[in-house]
């Protein structure tokens, strides 16, 4: 297993900064969350992605039902989806959670898929 991806300390934010972050985008962050810890199995994705498309349609081949979240697309809402991104540390989308761990993206989530991983986190 390799080392955590390193992030700056938060001790190390002027409390300006530490403000600014707190109010960008709240309300998107808010619904994230709680729809990751309130659903089984959340997909976090933008419109025109393939990779968004295709762990959908993974998810729902396998009958695992799934809340799905979209925001933007290459088109727009950059900066909500630049919130999700900077709260769960995942630099792209899709983003899947599962009984909320994030399991990662389309090729993490087809693995989890084929080895079995994903249904053992739901119990099944």
């Amino acid at each position: 297993m390799s080392t955590p991806r390193p992030l700056h300390a938060e001790d190390k934010r002027s409390p300006a900064a530490a403000e600014a972050m707190a109010r960008f985008h709240p309300d998107v962050v808010r619904a994230v969350s709680t729809a990751v810890e309130r659903d089984a199995v959340v997909v976090v994705g933008m419109a025109q992605n393939p990779f968004v498309k295709k762990v959908r349609a993974l998810l729902t081949e396998a009958n695992i039902p799934f809340t799905y979240l979209e925001y933007g697309s290459y088109f727009g809402q950059w900066k909500e989806r630049l919130a999700v991104k900077m709260w769960s540390g995942w630099p792209t989308f899709p983003q899947v959670f599962v009984k909320g761990a994030l399991i990662g993206g389309h090729d993490d989530t087809r693995k989890a898929l084929e080895d079995g991983s994903l249904r053992a986190r739901l119990g099944q």
